[in-house]
């Protein structure tokens, strides 16, 4: 019997989770070295030492200009926003040292392992996915699949309700929709749970927006408070202000349970305690809310069904804790959100199920379960407009396709004897260059010689489940058939990606303290 492991891990943007599976096949979650069920998602450069987790978050409150927080909201550009004794990191780098954390934590419950099921936000676009398992293979991992967090959290209720069990399978279909809002991030997935079969039917989200902004405007609230009794702003300071940002973030999960909750703020010499109600944090956040409203009907839309045909609102994420989130939820859909997962590690339980399937399935076993996802972006190609010569997207797989898709568009060269194209590949619904991302780019040298104006050029996309894209370009009717390698845009090199990996995983555990 094989005695390989593998973890799902929920890789967050303020709190992290890794989950596996028992000997009974049901998905537990592993406390870290702290002996804490979630890890804080914090990095504190302190000289030569790097510090994750629980003391890197203290460290918010007296040193946080050295400090990385919510670096999964900079994952897929090219550096992280803040500069660490004037040297700037990738922020997939700073996402490694956390994963490395996870891994060394768990490592010494279980037992070595290396292989993995990440989750990412339903709404990443697919240089965020490399991002992420470029992050996994700087830890020193293996990454089986990325996940998409709302799914994983499906896959655990399903685990939960019986549904993976063929004894408990579901006779009808169930059409769930899934609100995850976690630290950092929104997602809105429509599922339909056929059985054992998981299936996206639509997906929508934003990548920047979480409880973390309305931690913000609880630190704003706070600041004027503070500001109209002593006229100075206690946010000029990165320390107090990182100090405030933790004092207001235990006061909304007291808002959470109370009606009122007053904030402690020291700067300057003076000090105050600026009580806040509930109703003044929820009209401050009123239009936070208001974005994921029209997200969700959005996502409903984009599935072509109407409130009445959900089956079940699930929520997910710490952040659904927030009474106003599901006050909106039951005015808008009539029905009662279900918070029977646990908000925190439900994504990784999912991610757990995820794991222990793909490893039976390489064991020749046959699966109890399976996904299907949609893409998130629509992805297409720069071409040029033969009637107004302008650049357009000419979109290959529009949003919300079914995958994995294998899509081939045709386009034309531009001259007689051209020698080379240029592929730029562009996520984004606008048929305007500008309203998109660019997120990669091939070029194709050595076109065959004499090919006429106008000569056609077939670029192929295969768009995998866990929303990676390979890209072919190839001259057809010509005895030449050109492949080329798809190059992202703000992605490290394989030689980087090796550097870190040796310079992060033989750091020592003591260096996590």
């Amino acid at each position: 019997m094989s005695t390989e492991i593998a973890v799902g891990i929920d890789l967050g943007t303020t709190f992290s989770v890794v989950a596996r599976l028992d000997d009974t096949g049901s998905p537990v979650t592993l406390v870290n070295s702290e002996g804490d069920r979630v890890t804080p998602s914090v990095v504190l450069f302190d000289a030569e030492d790097v510090v994750i987790g629980k003391e890197a978050l203290k460290a918010i409150a007296t040193e946080a200009d050295h400090v990385a927080e919510c670096s999964k909201r900079d994952v897929g550009y090219r550096v992280f926003h803040k500069v660490f004794d004037g040297k700037q990191y990738p922020p997939e780098v700073i996402e490694a040292w956390i994963l490395n954390k996870l891994r060394t934590d768990a490592a010494a419950r279980i037992g070595h392992f290396d292989k993995v099921v990440i989750t990412v936000p339903a709404y990443f676009d697919e240089v965020r996915r490399k991002a992420t398992q470029d992050a996994g293979y700087m830890a020193g991992l293996e990454v089986l699949d990325i996940i998409n967090e709302p799914t994983a959290a499906a896959v655990a209720f399903g685990y939960q309700k019986g549904m993976l069990d063929a004894k408990g399978t579901a006779s009808e279909p169930q059409r769930i929709l899934v609100y995850d809002l976690g630290g950092g991030t929104f997602d809105v997935s429509v599922m339909e749970i056929r059985g054992s079969d998981f299936v996206a039917l639509a997906t929508d989200g934003d990548v920047r927006l979480g409880g973390y902004d309305w931690d913000q405007r609880l630190v704003d609230l706070v600041a004027e408070g503070f500001i109209r009794e002593h006229y100075v702003d206690p946010r000029e300071d990165p320390s107090t202000a990182g100090k405030l940002w933790r004092e207001c973030e235990d006061a909304k999960r007291t808002l959470s349970a109370r009606n009122k909750a007053s904030v402690a703020c020291d700067y300057r010499g003076f000090s105050s305690r600026v009580e806040i109600t509930r109703k003044q944090f929820e009209e401050a956040t009123q239009d936070l809310l208001d974005r994921t409203r029209f997200t969700a009907t959005q996502a409903l839309k984009a599935a072509k069904l109407n409130w009445d045909q959900i089956d079940r609102i699930l929520l997910v994420g710490g952040s659904t804790r927030m009474p106003m989130v599901r006050d909106m939820l039951r005015q808008l859909s009539g029905k009662e959100p279900d918070a029977s997962v646990a908000a925190d590690e439900a994504v990784a339980h999912g991610a757990a199920l995820r794991a222990g399937l793909l490893l039976a399935e390489r064991q020749g076993k046959r699966g109890t379960f399976s996904i299907k996802n949609v893409n998130s972006h629509s992805l297409g190609v720069v071409g040029t407009d033969p009637l107004t010569g302008r650049k357009r997207n000419g979109i290959l797989v529009p949003h919300n396709t079914p995958l994995p898709v294998t899509a081939k568009r045709t386009f034309k060269t531009q001259k007689a004897n051209q020698k080379s194209i240029l592929v730029e590949v562009v996520e984004g619904e606008s048929p305007s260059i500008e309203g998109c991302t660019q997120i990669g780019r091939c070029s194709v040298q050595h076109l065959p010689p004499n090919l006429p104006e106008q000569s056609p050029i077939d670029v192929l996309f295969h768009y995998r489940t866990n929303g990676r894209l390979t890209v072919r370009v190839s001259v057809p009717d010509t005895d030449s058939k050109v492949e080329t390698e798809f190059t992202r845009e703000n992605s490290l090199s394989k030689e980087h990606l090796d550097g870190w990996r040796n310079y992060i995983s033989q750091m020592a555990p003591t260096d996590y303290a």
